[in-house]
């Protein structure tokens, strides 16, 4: 599996066409501290200030860095109590989460896009976070947390959109096992994979138009519930037509991947965001290596068996091997 050193990898492409450099944008969801607290943990590592506040949210504007928000995620609790109160612990959960309320309404930290030359700049307020207290991902109904990571893609074309989907088509059963993804995040819907039919779909094409794009996700992922939900950066090329498969609010426009599987361990001494990004660099690297991408598209369909589909543990030791290698990991 991906090493996982202190420092972070940084992909084939750092710079977007234009020049610039890429951007990327982090997302942390964990419990166990207030949302002032988890404010001032943030303040006090950038040495930021406090611009606004709701009930719900704080704003701290850093230099140079920019505003992260911080807010309390009700909808988590909200969808997480509507679930579980449909099985059969359900009034269990309802009178833990009256109880406890205070520590587990999750709290959300929002980065601004950094670039990724300069991720390190941010590791000063996980270890803040974690010193006054915040909890990441547990064995627990409660605390299926995640790390969202938001990366910039270097061309907004189809080319290079469809390299990554193949890539991301390629590894991902292999990113769950090597994000080591927690048993009840994988149960919870909010990380659904793509279904075999959507992989087979990506993997039988050598290239793609954007409007082929557009089809074959939105009929298999119309949802913004998948590990790497693509539906950000497709309303950023066209958010007519995303908004009429999927009317939701929640939807931000963005040349961005938003990627949705990496536990938080934020409670751990030896965790940082490094591990999620490395890992995440895997499928940079890969996207980069289009021979490598069409014969390991040959492969995946070269293992599809009627009914069956491809076998997924197979599967993942088939592509690990091949990572080793050719020391992508």
């Amino acid at each position: 599996m991906p090493h996982h050193s202190n420092e972070f990898d940084l992909p084939p492409r750092v710079d977007r066409d234009d020049g610039n450099p890429r951007m990327v944008g982090f997302e942390l969801e964990f419990s166990g501290i207030s949302l002032d607290e988890a404010a001032e943990a943030v303040e006090s590592a950038f040495e930021g200030k406090r611009e606004s506040e709701s009930s719900a949210e704080r704003v701290i504007r850093t230099s140079p860095l920019g505003e992260f928000i911080i807010e309390l995620d009700w909808d988590f609790l909200k969808r997480n109590a509507s679930e579980t109160a449909r099985g059969e612990e359900g009034g269990e959960w309802l009178e833990q989460l009256s109880q406890a309320a205070a520590l587990i309404v999750p709290v959300e930290v929002v980065c601004p896009p950094i670039p990724l030359t300069n991720l390190a700049a941010l590791t000063p307020m996980v270890d803040g976070l974690r010193e006054a207290g915040a909890v990441g991902t547990e064995e627990s109904l409660i605390a299926a947390y995640g790390v969202h990571i938001n990366t910039e893609i270097p061309r907004l074309d189809a080319n290079t959109l469809f390299s990554y989907l193949q890539a991301f088509a390629i590894l991902q059963w292999w990113l769950v096992d090597a994000h080591e993804v927690n048993a009840t995040r994988r149960i919870s819907p909010y990380i659904d994979l793509y279904p075999q039919a959507y992989l087979r779909q990506v993997l039988s094409k050598s290239e793609s138009t954007m409007g082929q794009i557009f089809d074959d996700y939105l009929e298999h992922n119309a949802s913004r519930n998948r590990a790497l939900d693509l539906l950000p950066m497709l309303a950023e090329i066209d958010s007519d037509r995303v908004r009429e498969a999927v009317d939701d609010p929640k939807i931000k426009a963005r040349p961005a991947f938003h990627y949705r599987l990496p536990n938080c361990h934020i409670e751990r001494p030896d965790w940082s965001l490094t591990g999620a990004w490395n890992t995440w660099c895997v499928v940079e690297r890969l996207a980069d290596r289009e021979d490598d991408l069409g014969a390991l598209a040959d492969e995946f369909l070269a293992a599809d068996r009627p009914v069956l589909g491809v076998g997924r543990s197979d599967w993942v030791g088939f592509v690990d091997r091949w990572l080793k290698d050719r020391a992508l990991v």
